[in-house]
């Protein structure tokens, strides 16, 4: 055998046991290991039927992305097809995950038993490719086209319960002893001739209405743009409805082949590795001791408090959500309700599931009643004030060795930790709004802070399902210091002569889900008008005013919250309206600041909104705020909707070029002045022919 693959006999069955940590991967010997595997049972008499299951936590969660799109031995190529050929019945005995290559694998044996616990999927999509080994082909002829297209071209992670309801498996099964539940099975169906194989299935991809297809198309068109994996796997589909399985499988295999090492893959394939490097910290190993947090307290129960409660009862941690009165707290609660309501209403969750994380969450109104938490997160207002008198209260109850994090977005965590006599228990952990929804989760090192404090900081973004990213402290941290000067130039490009519809349209084609203008409306234009002003109070000197949304703010058009800001918006829908109003304010402004308005092409939009941003966070590298270029990315990924499809903001600059970059930027600076001078990094980089990556 391979090493990575071991065979064993139980009585007449025999056992294929893939082992290979940490998740069983499909690297190279492990598909050799399998087909050895199952050729000793072929070839053994006394063997009746064959199982075949992952060591560990998992089946077989996937390819090892390392190889993709890289040569692989014929055997490699064709264990599928050597699997579903055996004259023996395999079953395949699934725990943990069954996804990309490992459901291909189990869908080329025969059976498939798996734990309720097991999940299984094709999401190869969400890295920009497809299923390239025949998943397209034999998940349609198992359970529907229909059915399959929403699986492959959403990516999603199927629990097994759902699963054997679509029938992707025979059996489910309690969690426990899944080898002997399996051979169990294997024993059963040992003598049942012929053989089920997928491959000559074909009841359930005849007569199949070709509309379907194009419905999927349509319904995929908005989140799908510029993308083409997606549509290469509805493609792909429709190849296992209208063509023989092995004229399929090569359709798929031309498909696959001419996105695997394209620009998408290339991205979505960056950000998967940089959400993973984003967990080491140079200075941080497994030696470092991470505080288990199994009860968590939050400090202040309005939206982002709340959400983060919700975070840790949904992970099933109990937590306490202090407020200073009933009053608060009730309201804290009901929308916390409401907002398990709305996903009840959504199909996302049960009632029961409601109930269980509404009892995870404990309101309390005194600071003695969070003393035993071993994590407090503080959420209340920004204002330094404010969060240095509660971080003083905090350090007169709170256990010896409790973690104290401060939610601010961009407040100094320094100066937050001086009002505790143990500023090495205090970092940032700066959450997204909403908090329950959005992944991205800021940890901000303080100078002080310990490398326990950021070790459970991590170890608790991974439990309540987020994305954790390290990054040292300064004003705006490093995701809102590197999208501030994105938010000045988009109200210079307005005072120049865009206008916010513009501007937003050429950011929406450019992937992002909505554009900044709508996103301000979102937040409320209330939040930056405070941000600016305690800006303005800090640095007067270096303070750019900017005067239109100042203006609406003052004219109380907050945004959403008041049916108006920089759009309209009727009552009951969020589809922004260009207003009239707005435009005239910003002519108004134009003419006082005596600017001649003129028009700009969408790549000069897009570039001077971007690069003004890269601009920054080649700042923020040089600092050492930031560890690795790819630590900038993820935060924009997973904090401001940058297309992952693009890998990420300096990922982005870097397929363009710092050296055309950089000679823009001079060019800006002699036009536009001062703001568009180039960070020396980017001289640096421009003139060695480096890239943001090997920086």
């Amino acid at each position: 055998m391979s090493g990575l693959v071991e065979y064993e006999k139980y009585g007449a069955i025999g056992v294929i046991t893939v082992n290979n940590p940490p998740v069983n991967a499909l690297s190279p010997g492990v598909p050799e290991g399998i087909v050895e595997g199952v050729e000793k049972g072929v070839a053994d008499p006394d063997v009746k039927a064959m199982v075949l299951i992952g060591a560990g936590r998992s089946f077989i969660a996937g390819a090892d992305i390392k190889f993709l799109g890289k040569p692989r031995s014929e055997t490699a190529k064709n264990y599928r097809e050597i699997i579903e050929g055996s004259e023996k019945p395999v079953v395949a005995a699934i725990h943990g995950y069954a996804l990309g290559g490992g459901l291909e694998t189990a869908l080329g044996c025969h059976y498939r038993v798996a734990v309720k616990s097991a999940k299984v999927g094709l999401p190869e999509v969400l890295i920009g490719i497809l299923p390239g080994g025949a998943g397209t082909q034999r998940l349609p002829r198992l359970i529907g086209p229909e059915a399959a297209l929403e699986m492959i071209v959403s990516g999603r992670h199927v629990p097994a319960t759902e699963a054997g309801e679509l029938g992707v498996l025979d059996s489910v099964v309690e969690d426990g002893d899944l080898r002997n539940a399996a051979i169990a099975f294997a024993e059963k169906i040992a003598d049942q001739r012929p053989v089920p194989r997928i491959s000559q299935m074909n009841e359930k991809v005849t007569n199949v209405d070709p509309a379907i297809f194009d419905a999927m198309r349509k319904k995929i068109e908005r989140r799908a743009r510029n993308q083409i994996a997606p549509y290469h796997c509805i493609a792909c589909v429709e190849a296992a409805v209208s063509l023989p399985f092995e004229e399929g499988v090569a359709r798929e295999r031309e498909l696959f082949q001419e996105i695997v090492n394209g620009d998408e893959a290339k991205s979505l394939r960056y950000a998967f590795f940089s959400e993973r490097e984003a967990t080491k910290i140079p200075d941080i190993d497994k030696s470092i001791s991470a505080v288990d947090v199994r009860l968590a307290a939050v400090v202040g129960a309005g939206t982002m408090g709340g959400g983060i409660a919700m975070c840790f009862a949904d992970s099933g941690i109990p937590v306490k959500l202090l407020e200073i009165s009933e009053e608060f707290l009730d309201t804290g609660m009901a929308k916390i309700k409401a907002n398990y309501e709305t996903s009840i209403k959504r199909g996302s969750l049960t009632a029961e599931g409601m109930a269980e994380r509404m009892a995870l969450i404990d309101p309390v109104i005194s600071y003695d009643d969070i003393a035993n938490a071993d994590m407090v997160i503080e959420a209340v207002f920004e204002e330094m004030p404010v969060k240095k008198e509660v971080f003083a209260k905090l350090d007169a109850v709170m256990k010896e060795g409790a973690i104290m994090a401060s939610n601010t977005s961009t407040l100094d965590i320094d100066e937050i930790a001086s009002a505790t006599k143990r500023p090495e228990a205090v970092l940032g952990m700066h959450f997204f709004s909403p908090a329950n929804v959005m992944k991205l989760l800021e940890i901000v090192r303080g100078k002080n802070s310990s490398k326990e404090a950021v070790a459970t900081a991590l170890k608790v973004a991974r439990r309540i399902g987020k994305v954790g990213a390290v990054c040292g402290n300064c004003d705006g941290f490093l995701a809102n210091r590197s999208r501030m000067p994105f938010q000045t130039e988009m109200n210079i490009l307005i005072e120049d002569g865009a206008l916010p519809e513009q501007v937003d349209k050429v950011m929406v084609d450019f992937g992002y889900p909505v554009g900044p203008f709508v996103v301000g409306d979102m937040s409320g234009l209330d939040i930056g008008y405070a941000v600016r002003k305690r800006r303005a109070a800090e640095s007067p000197n270096e303070f750019r005013k900017l005067p239109i949304p100042d203006r609406l703010f003052e004219m109380g058009r907050l945004g959403q919250k008041t049916a108006g800001g920089w759009f309209t918006y009727k009552k009951g829908d969020r589809t922004p309206h260009p207003e009239p109003e707005v435009v005239k304010v910003i002519e108004d402004v134009r003419r006082e600041m005596g600017i001649k308005p003129h028009d700009f092409t969408d790549e000069e939009i897009l570039q001077r909104l971007l690069f003004s941003s890269v601009n920054e966070a080649a700042k923020i590298l040089e600092e050492g705020i930031a560890y690795r270029a790819s630590d900038v990315d993820i935060m924009w990924l997973y904090g401001f909707g940058f297309p992952r499809y693009r890998g990420g903001l300096l990922f982005w600059a870097d397929q363009i070029g710092v050296k055309k970059i950089y000679e823009i930027m001079c060019e800006w600076e002699k036009t536009y002045g001062d703001r568009w001078k180039p960070a020396n990094l980017i001289k640096e980089l421009a003139e060695s022919g480096k890239s943001f990556a090997d920086a």
